[in-house]
């Protein structure tokens, strides 16, 4: 397989992938090879459908693994190499004066669950309906720190099955519990990231629990926390310095981006589609310390924590080995490279 396009796919989310990327230094890598760099976002149309099942032989995605983990499960030969953990305000939202101030205040409550979209069902992409798969690992999370389930809840469906039209305001299409909520149709509903924030803000809603400072991260697992970095088997296989090079260089941004905060948040801005309050909101102090992938037993686990949500729950076909899929080769020589080309630019 000959490579003339290196194809990545990012979540607008803080990550490495996303900074190298608008930093140049993806393309300044590999333009001596005159490999072009696209990324799904930019490019759009009929191509951008290869963020949800990585149908991209030279695609390099790093994105929420409640799409990740169905194409697995769906037979897509991919190969996990990175897992990230940001968090990106994920929080339950009430309305003012309202009791719930904790996730034991949650017990008895009436909570938004958008529904599957009836195009998810249709083509067997139940993943796509992230709004829903991302409310229920929410609320599972704040009700287990509490020592509930999702028994000691109503789940109330939200939303229309049908995709919601473009234009609705910032995060209105996504996070449709928000106007249940505020007609007092749910007590809480769950919403994350910086579109969510500005969302909030214009439902005059407010925060009634912050998950972000629950104690523990297992409580915290969702689409985002950690996120998985996929690429092809093959690819990696027949290109294994290509994969390398690319992650070095979301490595050296990872890097920049601890002693640049307010450059990151700036990109931020473009990548989430958010206004500056939103992202200083959403992204808080030191997340920029930590954008560097790695596949260590902790974020495994909790990868896999999440799998097994995503089983019970109806979002995957079938079960995944999460620790046979995962392959530390290509991080571990990129951390190398790194280090190498570090020592001869001193």
């Amino acid at each position: 397989m000959s490579i003339e396009t290196i194809w990545f796919t990012r979540c607008p989310v803080p990550t490495a992938t996303g900074l190298a990327y608008k930093l140049g230094w993806l393309e300044q890598e590999f333009a001596p090879d005159g490999i072009d760099i696209q990324t799904l976002q930019e490019t759009g149309g009929e191509l951008a459908r290869h963020h949800y099942e990585h149908g991209l032989p030279t695609l390099i995605r790093e994105g929420g693994n409640l799409l990740a983990l169905p194409a697995r499960a769906q037979g897509a030969d991919t190969r996990l190499i990175g897992l990230t953990w940001i968090d990106e305000w994920q929080v339950i939202l009430v309305r003012p004066g309202s009791s719930i101030r904790a996730p034991v205040d949650l017990k008895g409550k009436r909570l938004a669950l958008p529904v599957f979209r009836r195009i998810d069902i249709e083509e067997n992409r139940r993943g796509r309906s992230i709004a829903r798969g991302m409310s229920l690992a929410g609320y599972a999370g704040a009700l287990a720190s509490a020592g509930l389930g999702l028994q000691d809840v109503t789940l109330e469906e939200v939303g229309s099955p049908e995709t919601p039209p473009q234009g609705t305001g910032p995060g209105a299409s996504l996070w449709q519990g928000i106007a249940a909520l505020v007609r007092g149709e749910v007590d809480a509903v769950y919403v994350k990231g910086a579109a969510a924030v500005e969302a909030a803000r214009a439902a005059g809603v407010e925060v009634g629990i912050d998950l972000d400072t629950l104690p523990e991260r297992r409580f915290r697992v969702n689409n985002g926390t950690p996120r998985p970095i996929t690429v092809h088997r093959a690819f990696l296989e027949q290109h294994f310095e290509l994969v390398v090079r690319f992650l070095a260089q979301t490595l050296r941004a990872a890097e920049w981006a601890r002693e640049h905060r307010d450059e990151v948040r700036a990109i931020l801005q473009q990548e989430t589609h958010a206004g500056r309050e939103a992202v200083a909101s959403a992204y808080r102090e030191g997340f920029h310390t930590a954008l560097a992938p790695d596949l260590s037993e902790e974020r495994l686990s909790l990868f896999e924590q999440q799998k097994n949500f995503q089983l019970v729950h109806g979002f995957l076909d079938r079960d995944i080995d999460v620790r046979a899929w995962a392959d530390h080769a290509p991080l571990a020589a990129a951390h190398a490279l790194l280090r190498s080309t570090q020592a001869l630019a001193a």
